[in-house]
Parts: structure tokens; C-alpha cells; sequence
């Protein structure tokens, strides 16, 4: 499973030649690829093989040096008969529930733990946060920043479901706290992935005046939801 979310680019632009989308489809398929006919490899191996691969697509006309250049955050699994192996890079998130019906989030909360005063200016994130030690980590030109992932493996006993969410479905829990995130996995069992984004963009417009929980966000994000039961 695979789950990509485009890093919303600056007005002044990036570096790059390319859209976001542009970047994510290549990336997506160098996943997809590398994830299918590496399984030698790593999930850190085999994001900074797409990641590389991506980069090597546009090095020659674009500059990837460029903090904004065209970016995503992950969401990686992969399972066997044996093991589910899983990598997470930003602010996405993956749900594990287990026979039980205990559900597990796995975070990449770097981001999340950064003082709002360093969050104040996008030029500041660029400068000073993105991809830099301290900071936090997407998916963008340089292959390195895969061994920042967080990364893991269970047994395929252990698991029941898995669900990728990106941080505008993940909206539902985190920002207007509808649920917690077993809450938020039931609903997607019960009621299917469309449910969720329908009842985030609900909850969004409700917000777009008072902004009591969406504050200075935006009042739309992409909202992307994947459930899987093994």
C-alpha cells in the first residue's frame, strides 16, 4: 500500500519545472515498481531508490537544491504471509488494528513537535525546518531523508486492518475531534473511505467563518483515505 501527499508548492514557486502532481505520479510509480520486484530491499531502501530514481528524472533541467522543489509525505506498507512491514515519513498517518480491535497510530510527529513560533513564516520552514536536522522530513530530491522514516514490522497475525490516511483526513481526529483514531478506523469499516472525506469537508465548511478548529489552516486540505483488511 501506498500513500503520497503532495506538499502544497510556494506561489513564488520551487526550482522546479515540474508540478507536484508531476512528482508524485513519478515517485508513486517508483514505489510501486521498487516495492513489487525489490523484496530483497528495505522500505527505507526502496524510498530512497524512488526518491533517486525521481530526482535523476528532472536533475538536468530543474534545481533540486531548492527547499520547496516538489516534495511528498509517504505512507509505505508491505506484507507477506510472515510479517507487514510499514514506513511513515511526515505528517500522514498509518493505522494498525490488531485481532483484537486495538488500534495502534503509527506518527511522524517532528512537525507536531516544533514550536509554533518556528512555524510562523514559510521562508523561516524553508530556511531553518525543511529536510534540516532538527527540523522535519518529506520526500523530495535528496534519497537520504528515507532513513529519517519511521519504520517497523509485526507479525501478520498481529494485524487485522491497516489504514493510510493523509493530514486532511486525518482532520476528523486531529483537528476537530470527532474521535479517537479506533473511532475513526470504525467508521471507515462501517461506512467506506468516502464517508470520511464527506464528513471532513462537512465539518470544514461549518468551520470556515468562526475557524474555532481550523485556525489559521486552510479551510480545505487533500483528504485521502486507503483501508485495507488482511
Amino acid at each position: 500500500m501506498i500513500l503520497l501527499d503532495g506538499v502544497t508548492p510556494p506561489r513564488d514557486g520551487t526550482g522546479c519545472l515540474h508540478s507536484v502532481p508531476w512528482f508524485t505520479a513519478r515517485l508513486g510509480g517508483a514505489l510501486t515498481e521498487l516495492t513489487v520486484s525489490g523484496r530483497d530491499l528495505t522500505l527505507p531502501e526502496i524510498l530512497s531508490g524512488a526518491i533517486a530514481r525521481t530526482a535523476e528524472a528532472h536533475a538536468h533541467t530543474c534545481e533540486l537544491s531548492h527547499p520547496r522543489t516538489p516534495q511528498a509525505t509517504v505512507v509505505l506498507t508491505r506484507w507477506s504471509d510472515e510479517a507487514v512491514e510499514y514506513l511513515v515519513l511526515s505528517d500522514s498517518v498509518l493505522l494498525l488494528q490488531s485481532p483484537d480491535g486495538a488500534v495502534t497510530p503509527v506518527l511522524d510527529d517532528r512537525l507536531d513537535r516544533l514550536p509554533r513560533s518556528a512555524l510562523a513564516t514559510d521562508a523561516l520552514i524553508d530556511a531553518h525546518l525543511r529536510n534540516k536536522e532538527g527540523g522535519f522530513f518529506t520526500a523530495a530530491a535528496d534519497p537520504s531523508v528515507a532513513s529519517r522514516a519511521v519504520t517497523g514490522a509485526l507479525p501478520r497475525h498481529e494485524v487485522r486492518a491497516l489504514v493510510a490516511l493523509t493530514d486532511g483526513a486525518t482532520r476528523w481526529t486531529e483537528k476537530f475531534h470527532e474521535g479517537d483514531w479506533t473511532a475513526l478506523l470504525d467508521l471507515l469499516a462501517k461506512e467506506g473511505t468516502r464517508a470520511l472525506v464527506e464528513r471532513v469537508r462537512e465539518l470544514e465548511l461549518a468551520d470556515r467563518e468562526e475557524r474555532a478548529f481550523l485556525g489559521r489552516s486552510k479551510t480545505h486540505d487533500d483528504a485521502t483515505a486507503v483501508y485495507v483488511e488482511l
